[in-house]
């Protein structure tokens, strides 16, 4: 089944995070804030209020992301689970960087 997003989501595949581990006790004081994402799906984008006209998607398919880890760990309801692979679901306006190449 092919599914594609909505309006300015971005379909994402959550890159794993390295854990700190001392001594087996796994540190949560030093989670990093943001974390990595492969981009799976883009929506086609949003449409201009004003105007009408298609405000376009900077992120493309293949682009790595950088977001919050709270938008990436699928917590918020925002998780989707696609032919058994888990993906999130975010929106343009929340990612924080995305690469240029």
């Amino acid at each position: 089944m092919k599914m594609k997003p909505m309006g300015d989501q971005l379909l994402l595949k959550a890159r794993e995070q390295k854990e700190n581990v001392v001594n087996g006790i796994i540190l949560t004081t030093n989670t990093p804030e943001y974390g990595y994402a492969d981009v799976i799906a883009v929506g086609p984008g949003l449409f201009n209020p004003m105007n009408g006209f298609l405000i376009p998607m900077t992120c493309k398919v293949g682009n790595t992301v950088m977001a919050p880890t709270r938008l990436l760990s699928g917590k918020n309801g925002n998780e989707v689970v696609l032919e058994d692979q888990k993906y999130v679901l975010v929106r343009e306006s929340e990612i924080s960087m995305v690469s240029t190449d």
